[in-house]
């Protein structure tokens, strides 16, 4: 919105509230608010005279001169700290996603840091920037209420058929994938015939320095060979095809039944403008916070806890606060009970109910203006197979009452002042670095890139990730998001990929026995804060040095 677009939307504001300005406040707000928001000036007065006891007519020009004066001084403080006249107590990287390339790996990110002893600033600089903007919260797609599977043959051959229909339909969306053949059409072809056929894979093997893909669709199945004398480029491509997923494929046919393959095409998401808000509020990502476990980082979070209420921090971190509007919470929010051999020796608290009740203490101490989303992972109560309903209600009786808090299912579309957010808890990630060469757990990142190539969010069937035959494949990506949001592996990682934001949130669990076998070393404390105006990403770290 322009200037002039964002006054008269104050002025809106007042007279729909019931207020009029007085003419010294009209003037003010039109003439000597200059490099201040009016219409975040007089969201802020609105929100203070809903608490008073006497509520005026006129708004007077001392209001808003009040609002102007705060704005200031939060904005001066981040200055000087911007200037050096601070002592800072963290590193500062801000990255826009416009210049994170698309192929931008996250070794060496750079992250704000808490200085060892930690520091809590005085309270009167902080201004709750977030209080004063009503919420913009819509759940767009959440399977929770719909899942109807009873686990028959059928029924699994139903939803592959779903996820075929759909990603097909995605394809041929796609220029170069357009006019492809049905497979039986495409066996009837003469040899050296060049064409195109969409088939979902069901086998992939090595032989002989070539790959061979056995893929099908509706009707019929067909084998292609990679050859190795192949460009390198469709190698690459052919040693990235998860199984269960659905592709096109640029072949030409042989004298026998078999094609040879000369290109591979995924779904993938066309590059795009991501949504953004008209105002400048904070998204929070995390998950994996697994309150219970021996290894929660307790002294971090308390102090995440504490930064939302402008307690602790740097000026400039406090700025920030002052702008977070929303949480989300990409699963395991508890350790859980009985979920892996041996857990009781490495739990706090053996109840899954106080797990959750002790979950929602801490949650509940942040500023109810903040709305909080949680949804479940792999440790918490809901079922295992995906797509995963919310928690059931009888473990989160601490959140009755609390209309800030939400809890939905995994995946969950969500859009939040008008940027869609794609939440899932990322447990497929572990079948992606199982089969696909140069994954890892150390860049999670790169292993959702590949999910958004495909179009679906767990397409292998048999591997950890158990699947639930349900009338519809909610794990297809239909819509691409403005920022794709997982957890699961405990480790930061970020990238912009064809305009949508990535982000691995990370964790609050130091290393397990479990995570140092399999060589994996989390990240506890850092926290991804995007700007939803910008749509920039600030990483924080409320870990303590050692």
């Amino acid at each position: 919105m322009s200037e002039n677009e964002r006054l008269q939307k104050a002025i809106e504001a007042t007279i729909v509230a019931g207020y009029q300005l007085s003419t010294e406040a009209f003037d003010y707000l039109c003439h000597n608010c200059e490099g201040t928001d009016p219409l975040a000036i007089m969201n802020m007065v609105l929100y203070e005279m809903k608490y008073l006891k006497e509520k005026p007519f006129f708004i007077e020009k001392i209001f808003l001169e009040n609002m102007v004066k705060q704005l200031t001084q939060t904005r001066q403080a981040a200055q000087a700290v911007q200037n050096g006249k601070t002592q800072a107590t963290v590193q500062t990287t801000t990255q826009s996603i416009e210049n994170i390339g698309e192929e931008q790996k996250t070794q060496g990110i750079k992250v704000q840091q808490s200085s060892r002893p930690s520091v809590i600033i005085d309270e009167g600089t902080f201004y709750p920037y977030a209080k004063y903007i009503p919420s913009e919260l819509k759940i767009l797609e959440d399977a929770t209420g719909k899942l109807t599977s009873n686990g028959t043959l059928e029924e699994y051959k139903a939803l592959f058929q779903d996820r075929y229909k759909r990603i097909e339909k995605i394809l041929r969306q796609r220029i170069d994938a357009r006019a492809a053949t049905p497979i039986r059409e495409a066996l009837k072809s003469q040899p050296k015939t060049k064409l195109k056929i969409i088939g979902m894979l069901t086998e992939k093997r090595d032989a002989k320095q070539q790959t061979i893909l056995s893929v099908e669709d509706l009707d019929s199945s067909a084998t292609v060979l990679v050859p190795n004398k192949a460009p390198d480029e469709v190698k690459k491509k052919a040693l990235q095809i998860l199984p269960d997923q659905v592709i096109c494929i640029a072949v030409v046919k042989t004298r026998t039944n078999l094609f040879l393959a000369e290109d591979i095409i995924f779904p993938d998401v066309g590059r795009k403008v991501p949504q953004r808000a008209q105002e400048p509020v904070y998204a929070v990502l995390t998950s994996d916070i697994h309150v219970g476990s021996t290894k929660f980082n307790r002294e971090a979070f308390k102090k995440f806890i504490l930064w939302f209420k402008g307690k602790y921090g740097t000026p400039e971190m406090r700025e920030i606060a002052g702008r977070v509007k929303y949480l989300l919470v990409a699963g395991d929010i508890v350790d859980g009970v009985g979920v892996y051999p041996g857990q009781q020796f490495e739990l706090t608290i053996r109840d899954v109910h106080k797990q959750y009740d002790f979950a929602i203490k801490y949650l509940e101490k942040i500023p109810k203006y903040i709305e909080i989303i949680l949804a479940p992972g792999n440790h918490d109560t809901s079922r295992k197979a995906l797509p995963q309903p919310a928690i059931p209600p009888d473990y989160l009786t601490a959140i009755e009452g609390k209309p800030n808090i939400h809890s939905v299912g995994s995946p969950c579309l969500v859009n939040i002042h008008g940027v869609d957010v794609l939440m899932d808890h990322g447990r497929s990630l572990d079948d992606i670095i199982a089969v696909i060469p140069e994954m890892s757990h150390d860049h999670p990142e790169k292993s959702m890139r590949l999910l958004l190539q495909g179009r679906h969010l767990a397409p292998v069937y048999g591997g950890k990730t158990m699947l639930s035959p349900e009338n519809r494949d909610y794990l297809v990506i239909d819509k691409v998001p403005d920022i794709l949001h997982a957890g699961h592996v405990h480790v930061l990682g970020y990238c912009n990929y064809r305009g949508v934001l990535v982000v691995n949130s990370g964790g609050w669990q130091e290393q397990t026995d479990y995570m140092e076998k399999l060589g994996l070393v989390p990240t506890p404390g850092k926290v991804p804060v995007i700007n939803l105006m910008t749509m920039e990403i600030t990483v924080l770290d409320f870990k303590e040095e050692n």
